[in-house]
């Protein structure tokens, strides 16, 4: 089988089908990149709390029974035939699993391609820590530029420790921090996790401005453009690019949209044996890794009963557990459950050690799963 992008998706179905099937199965992933990054790792990158070098997970460590990791890069996509054509070949699977993720449409907010001011990548994290180290007055904004993004509650973390950055370096009097999103709450699923957000940006004199977008960046004149037509003048900008599908999806004829339709109970595409989990699925569940990974566990269970002839699994239920940075070292958790009940729901953990130890555990256990380390 194929399994094509190596994020929470691709490791943790490979790694599921691996300890159930072992050398039974032969499964190729294949990923554009030579190592792996936890999402929250660039909010590390951006503070200076780590280094690119350091977040990095190389897919050479991943060593599986039944499983080997490619660097190529996918340049198309036959759904109907299962196979993939990549900078080095073709490869042709009897299932094939779509997991490349989401990319960031930096052409679809004009300006925010001009010069350092996206944060959502690593790349782009290494690139703004400079300037976030240096800025010491003025005016700093935090901005998404479209819905869905990945990991919600980052752009509120960016907020919160770049006050405490500040607060650290003593300028912090000197500097406004405004922080702009489309929704109308920080987590919308959660009133109780999103109150507790807006108390902490009273509390730390942040600017919370719902309900509004990034439509454009002037970068000449130092300008945010708001999607309402106001504007905000900025020193400093940390932005949240809008995302789409990758391209070779689109060309593939595999979506609806900005994402590629699926069975939310199955994950299952309008192809045969063709499945998409995570970020460039349209489940109805957030652009998180650990949706991705749930959705990974379903599609794993599928295809092991179909090997062993066992009972299908239970429907994909859209729960998940993000973990959110509230400033000075503390950790709460949102724990959401989209898809088993009439409605999302959301509930709101505060923050304690307990929860800093609990997320430090979660990027381990995967790391040693994932890679043995």
């Amino acid at each position: 089988m194929l399994i094509l992008g190596a994020g929470f998706g691709g490791l943790e179905l490979s790694t599921l089908l691996s300890e159930a099937l072992g050398e039974e199965v032969s499964v190729t992933v294949i990923d554009k990149s030579d190592t792996f990054v936890f999402g929250y790792s660039k909010l590390d990158v951006l503070f200076g709390r780590s280094t690119p070098a350091a977040v990095k997970l190389p897919y050479r460590e991943v060593a599986k029974p039944g499983v080997r990791v490619l660097r190529e890069t996918v340049t198309a996509i036959d759904p109907r035939a299962k196979r993939v054509r990549t900078d080095v070949g073709e490869h042709e699977g009897d299932v094939l699993v779509v997991a490349l993720g989401a990319d960031y449409d930096m052409d679809a907010t004009p300006g925010l391609g001009d010069g350092n001011n996206e944060f959502y990548s690593v790349a782009g994290a290494e690139a703004l820590a400079g300037p976030v180290a240096a800025f010491s007055e003025g005016h700093a904004v935090i901005g998404v530029c479209g819905t869905p993004f990945k990991c919600p509650p980052a752009p509120s973390e960016a907020a919160l420790l770049l006050h405490d950055q500040l607060v650290a370096r003593g300028v912090r009097e000197r500097c406004e921090i405004s922080f702009v999103i489309p929704f109308g709450t920080p987590v919308p699923p959660s009133p109780e996790t999103s109150a507790a957000l807006v108390e902490a940006f009273a509390e730390r004199d942040i600017r919370f401005l719902p309900n509004r977008g990034i439509a454009a960046l002037e970068t000449g004149r130092g300008v945010a453009v708001l999607d309402d037509g106001s504007e905000l003048s900025y020193d400093l900008f940390l932005g949240v690019p809008k995302h789409r599908a990758p391209a070779v999806v689109h060309e593939a004829g595999m979506t609806e949209g900005p994402y590629v339709p699926v069975d939310s109970a199955t994950l299952i595409t309008r192809f045969a044996d063709v499945y998409a989990v995570g970020d460039v699925a349209n489940v109805g569940v957030p652009k998180a890794g650990v949706f991705a990974e749930g959705a990974a566990r379903v599609v794993a269970q599928a295809l092991i009963a179909q090997a062993r002839g066992g009972e299908p699994p239970a429907p994909y239920d859209g729960r998940g557990s993000c973990y959110i940075e509230f400033g000075s070292g503390r950790v709460g958790r949102v724990d959401v459950d989209f898809l088993s009940g009439p409605k999302p729901t959301g509930t709101y953990q505060a923050p304690s050690a307990a929860l800093v130890a609990e997320k430090e555990h979660f990027g381990a256990s995967r790391a040693a799963r994932w890679f043995g380390r």
